[in-house]
């Protein structure tokens, strides 16, 4: 990036600036709040951004401290905690006093599930006393939903950067399949079409090498199995997670499930879905599959090049809306942290609400997406318009991957409802029952396929007993108590 990516965002910075010393952050708990410019309120940021996205938030944290913290008499310090895993272990610790840790911090970044948990010990404050309605109103308005966990509906998350999922595909291997095969893009738009694909795939590569049998690749994988679960109810008609007045009810429908059954399951235990590393672009590097459905703040992270047993091959990509499940609403996944601030003094707390209002402003929520993947969270920002202003009032050289996963988000937020589930009880626990209940099953099950197959049996006949209704019945039973366990702890 040039240095006038933030040179050139001044003239938005100012005006932002004029905003607020005019007219303070709107709401109750800005009355009669000052700040002394000579003597600067001190806040601190914990989140979990790292390389380049650690690097875009630290500089727009620094221009902040130069221009309108220093014009308000605010410096902002931000420190990453490492992973998502890591600063809810380290927030957990300071809010609950544990010996060695650290002081909570002013703001940090969190998904629902832990600012769901840290808001029961009355921690976290209302933002809706430092915001007007008209403020809200220029934010998504399901952005600014999911953050209303409180116990009557209290605003306790600001959206700052939210994401979906896009359908990522190797276009170097994609083509000479396609071409020998007919297969179209347009069949990869829904679930169904993807199994049909990702079998007619595995057919095709084995039959290169007709002298071993059963020895097709897998075409596609998933990353984040619990939004399958969570969104394809969704598109089909229910709601996982039906949550009232802070209570769960789980509405695992046996039809809704049998359809993600077999689109998923089923595929994977026959060898055209596939799961290796931690992640399926890890698994897109190595050449164990060539297609896969994952965040769209993970495009910068799938390979311009893939490991093959000749060395190394460059490939080019392909990117396209997550599929949905045939004949179904269109949903899609609307995820990624939002920041809370922690009850401390006015002072500190308008100083917080200040720079979440900065960082969120079209331009620096536009150059911080331009970098990490992630979407800006105003209405007026989610176009390719502002984006392409941005860019060129930056001077920005952003990769094609950030670039055109940005525009199919905008493209999505237009026409599909964005969904994710209401925080509850428990809600971290009946998630990861929902991100390795059937997953596993399916890793485990496609190795006893393969050892079927070695002692030599058809691909069909080894598969018969998995993938059968009497299967089917068992695995879904089972998967509903482990949920009613989850959740009932």
């Amino acid at each position: 990036m040039s240095k006038s990516f933030f040179q050139k965002s001044l003239k938005w910075i100012g005006i932002s600036a004029a905003v607020l010393l005019l007219g303070g952050c709107g709401g109750n708990g800005a009355k009669n709040v000052k700040l002394d410019p000579d003597t600067p309120t001190q806040i601190t940021i914990w989140h979990y951004y790292n390389g380049s996205q650690q690097a875009a938030f630290d500089r727009l944290v620094e221009e902040f401290n130069r221009t309108q913290g220093k014009e308000l008499g605010i410096y902002v310090t931000a420190n990453s905690q490492g992973n998502v895993s890591d600063l809810e272990s380290s927030v957990l610790a300071a809010f609950n006093k544990e010996v060695g840790s650290s002081e909570p911090p002013d703001i940090f970044s969190s998904y629902a599930d832990t600012a769901y948990s840290i808001d029961k010990l009355d921690m976290l404050v209302d933002l809706d006393e430092y915001m007007t309605q008209e403020e809200l109103d220029t934010y998504v308005d399901s952005f600014v939903e999911e953050g209303r966990i409180g116990t009557n509906g209290e605003l306790r998350i600001f959206p700052t950067a939210k994401s979906s999922e896009i359908f990522m595909m190797s276009k170097t291997d994609w083509e000479p399949f396609a071409a020998a095969t007919g297969a179209s893009l347009d069949d990869l738009a829904t679930m169904e079409g993807v199994a049909e694909t990702a079998r007619a795939y595995y057919e095709w590569t084995d039959a290169q090498t007709p002298d071993i049998p059963e020895d097709g690749k897998a075409f596609y994988g998933r990353d984040a199995m619990a939004n399958l679960f969570l969104v394809g109810s969704m598109q089909l008609g229910t709601e996982l997670f039906r949550v009232e007045d802070g209570k769960v009810t789980i509405q695992a429908d046996e039809a809704v499930m049998r359809r993600i059954w077999d689109t998923y399951y089923v595929p994977y235990v026959k060898g055209y879905f596939s799961s290796y590393g931690r992640f399926r672009s890890d698994d897109v590097k190595i050449g164990e599959i060539i297609a896969y459905t994952g965040s769209t703040s993970s495009a910068n992270y799938f390979p311009d090049e893939i490991e093959t047993e000749d060395g190394t091959k460059q490939i080019d990509y392909i990117i396209l809306p997550a599929p949905i499940f045939e004949g179904g609403t269109p949903y899609a996944v609307q995820q990624g942290a939002g920041m809370v601030v922690t009850k401390s003094t006015p002072e500190r707390e308008y100083a917080s609400v200040t720079f979440l209002k900065w960082f969120t402003s079209e331009e620096n929520n536009l150059l911080f997406g331009c970098t990490s993947g992630y979407m800006p969270v105003k209405k007026t920002a989610l176009s390719t318009e502002m984006l392409d202003q941005a860019i060129a009032d930056n001077d920005l050289q952003v990769p094609g991957k950030t670039y055109e996963t940005l525009v199919s988000c905008f493209e999505t937020a237009q026409t599909a409802d964005l969904y994710t589930n209401k925080a509850f009880d428990h809600g971290a626990d009946a998630r990861s029952v929902l991100e390795y209940n059937l997953a596993d099953k399916a890793a485990a099950d496609r190795e006893t396929v393969l050892e079927r197959i070695a002692q030599g049996s058809s691909r069909d006949d080894a598969c018969a007993d998995l993938i059968s209704d009497q299967a089917f019945q068992e695995w879904y039973t089972a998967f509903v108590s482990a949920l009613k366990e989850a959740v009932a702890q």
